[in-house]
């Protein structure tokens, strides 16, 4: 079936707000979807995945559109409809164009130069050939450049993972299991998941399978203290008190009222009642302050540029200055310093990020582990083997779309040593409420 004349003047008008990479590409996306809601499910599918694919391919596309007759802004938004959903399926298209599209999607882009065929900034790809060689960056830039797959992780407080892939057979829906996240799903094509029963009642979440892997190495058991230093919307804070079956106490740390918002419609979903949202004003809140020292294990997801998640949020590697990774570093160094406070004598600290840049990753371990010597690291061949996940790894977790099939992620398990006895009564005295004694 052919999609309508005006998806594609839609899609060209949408694009070229996008391409102003004043927002993000989804936040832009929604806000347009709202302003025309006669549009249907199928049209949003085209018109989101249509302007994804420019993101994705936009080197290769905008120099295709500019060699050429015909206004380029609507060449482009041809190349990526085309891209996303075929040629034969565009309304409103002429033979010529058609010809046109035809020519652009035979040519063979592994035999272009390569940084037109890694379709990113010069900055970033010359990053990842220096950490990776050119070889291995130009396999990592193709997978960045595929979309991603959707994945479901299985919530245990409420089903198993074999009756979830059953009851969405019904639907029909087909999925697999995933190799390294116990409770993850596979799910094939992209299908609605919103009004299905599952979800509703809170049996499955949309989560990458790398993301549930940074839940699993934490290592979070019943009735312990933890604490998920930057929560956000909240997706690893589900896993961990699923993990922790609905036990101890688990708070959710964020800096924005509006990423915990996102949460608590989530949480209800869940069934979990051991969760405790707290918003606070930076790493070194009284609210954290008050806890120092007290918890048992502490989940550090900073924020980060976000490239390994490239294949999901394309337009990441365009709205991103180089100048951003040295600032995000020093933030990192700064989260995860307060965060560490937390962290009591025997109990473990993971810092982890969505990148595989290792400015924001290795750097920044380094720099903790030289400047906090009552912390030590574990090696992650260890907190892997502990957790029954088998990947090989060694000091650190490093997942890469290419070799893993996840977003990009890094993560680092530290340890803390055990607290010398003469600390005891300064923690006594701050169970006393004086926030201002601890560390």
């Amino acid at each position: 079936m052919r999609l309508p004349p005006a998806i594609l003047a839609s899609t060209e008008e949408v694009l070229r707000e996008i391409l102003r990479f004043t927002a993000p590409a989804d936040t832009t996306l929604s806000r347009y979807f709202k302003d025309h809601p006669r549009l249907g499910g199928r049209e949003r599918g085209a018109i989101a995945e249509g302007v994804y694919a420019v993101l994705r391919n936009r080197a290769f596309f905008t120099d295709q559109s500019e060699a050429g007759s015909g206004a380029t802004m609507r060449r482009l938004t041809l190349l990526g409809l085309a891209d996303a959903v075929g040629a034969d399926a565009l309304g409103g298209v002429t033979p010529e164009e058609l010809e046109w599209i035809a020519r652009v999607m035979q040519i063979d882009r592994k035999l272009m130069h390569k940084s037109m065929r890694s379709n990113m900034p010069k900055w970033l790809f010359e990053k990842l050939v220096a950490q990776f060689g050119e070889e291995e960056a130009l396999q990592l830039a193709d997978a960045l450049n595929t979309p991603a797959p959707l994945d479901l992780r299985v919530n245990s407080m409420k089903t198993g993972r074999d009756e979830v892939i059953a009851e969405l057979a019904q639907a029909p829906i087909a999925a697999d299991p995933t190799p390294f996240a116990p409770l993850g799903l596979r799910v094939h094509k992209k299908p609605q998941l919103q009004n299905l029963p599952l979800f509703k009642s809170g049996a499955i979440e949309v989560q990458d399978e790398g993301s549930q892997v940074l839940a699993q190495i934490l290592g979070a058991k019943r009735g312990e203290m933890v604490v998920d230093f930057c929560a956000g919307a909240g997706g690893k804070t589900l896993a961990l008190g699923a993990l922790m079956r609905n036990t101890g106490r688990l708070y959710a740390f964020d800096v924005s009222e509006k990423r915990l918002a996102k949460l608590k419609p989530r949480l209800a979903r869940s069934g979990l009642s051991n969760v405790h949202p707290v918003q606070i004003a930076h790493e070194r809140d009284a609210k954290i302050k008050r806890l120092a020292g007290k918890i048992d294990r502490v989940l550090v997801d900073a924020p980060c540029s976000g490239m390994g998640t490239l294949r999901r949020n394309p337009d990441v590697k365009w709205r991103q200055a180089e100048s951003a990774i040295g600032e995000m570093h020093d933030k990192q160094i700064a989260i995860l310093a307060g965060a560490a406070r937390l962290v009591k004598g025997g109990g473990r600290l993971v810092y982890a990020t969505c990148s595989f840049l290792n400015e924001e990753n290795d750097d920044v371990a380094a720099d903790f582990l030289a400047k906090h010597p009552d912390f030590e690291l574990v090696p992650m061949s260890k907190v892997l083997a502990e957790q029954k996940i088998a990947l090989e790894m060694g000091d650190y977790l490093k997942l890469l779309p290419h070799k893993h099939q996840t977003d990009g992620f890094f993560a680092a398990v530290f340890e803390r040593k055990p607290m010398p006895k003469k600390a005891k009564p300064e923690r006594d005295a701050e169970e006393g409420g004086d926030a201002d004694s601890a560390d």
